[in-house]
């Protein structure tokens, strides 16, 4: 199995495994919702609902995969992302947490760009 197919599976097995304990939950207000792209490898969990007459759209995690590297660009979970992830066997070389400023990546134990 080639990296991007690893990234790709691990991805979406710990998304699922987000949204599906979420989508559980008996005082779930929101649609818990899952948007998977394998060609332009992007991966979104986001919550989709109404404040009265407003629509919502809050994204819980946004990633993607550039430059042979998983791109954690949002992450709302208290475990975090990254963590899940090396959990499967990903390096935390190969994450780049992309929602620190550049400058501040290098203060991680994770990969800079």
């Amino acid at each position: 199995m080639d990296k991007l197919e690893q990234y790709q599976i691990a991805i979406k097995q710990v998304l699922t495994e987000y949204h599906n304990w979420v989508s559980g939950a008996a005082n779930l207000t929101d649609e818990s919702c899952l948007i998977f792209d394998d060609n332009h490898h992007h991966y979104i969990w986001c919550f989709l609902g109404w404040d009265g007459k407003k629509r919502t759209n809050n994204i819980q995690v946004n990633i993607r995969i550039k430059n042979d590297k998983i791109w954690i660009e949002e992450d709302w979970t208290e475990e975090g992302i990254a963590n899940e992830l090396m959990k499967l066997g990903i390096s935390n070389f190969d994450i780049v947490l992309a929602f620190y400023p550049p400058e501040e990546r290098k203060y991680t134990a994770f990969a800079t760009a």
